[in-house]
């Protein structure tokens, strides 16, 4: 029979599965707390929750969740990040900490990303995005071009046209 904390923790778990835009998992074996502390206080100013958990109650949360296997992405001492508003903010924040930190032993093991699970040699991929800001900037700019093109054209046509008249009214 499964203790009451234990059905508290999974109910929680799989309520921040399912809210998340992504959750990353991380293996931090060999880190000691205070540097676990101040990843979880950089992970909470980007408004990002980091949760420490034990992995038969976080299959049973993600299975709650609708994701049935995250098996191939638990892997050691568990830590999980789940993002609400940025996918990508986790993984450049636990990069940047391992770099910053020079830590050998933080290793994302895999991600959630939109609904879809990724191993570990895909986290960089997602990593290095552009931010959605970006993303879009580049699509407007790419709609734009076709018609900034086609007003520089038309002016240059105008401006030639113009000197032909000038170089005509001066002739004559």
């Amino acid at each position: 029979m499964p203790n009451v904390k234990n059905l508290k923790s999974v109910e929680e778990v799989a309520d921040k599965f399912s809210r998340a835009k992504s959750v990353y998992f991380t293996d931090y074996k060999g880190m000691s707390v205070e540097q676990i502390n101040n990843l979880r206080r950089e992970l909470v100013a980007a408004q990002v929750d980091y949760k420490v958990a034990k992995k038969t109650l976080s299959r049973i949360a993600a299975k709650q969740a609708g994701f049935e296997s995250i098996d191939a992405l638990i892997d050691g001492q568990m830590g999980i990040a789940f993002s609400y508003d940025d996918p990508i903010a986790p993984g450049k924040i636990i990069t940047e900490f391992v770099k910053k930190n020079k830590l050998e032993n933080l290793k994302i093991t895999g991600c959630i990303f939109e609904n879809e699970l990724y191993g570990a040699d895909r986290v960089g991929v997602i990593i290095n995005l552009p931010s959605r800001e970006v993303l879009l900037s580049r699509l407007l700019s790419t709609i734009a071009a076709p018609m900034s093109n086609l007003v520089g054209t038309l002016n240059a046509t105008m401006s030639q046209m113009v000197g032909v008249l000038n170089s005509l009214s001066e002739k004559k």
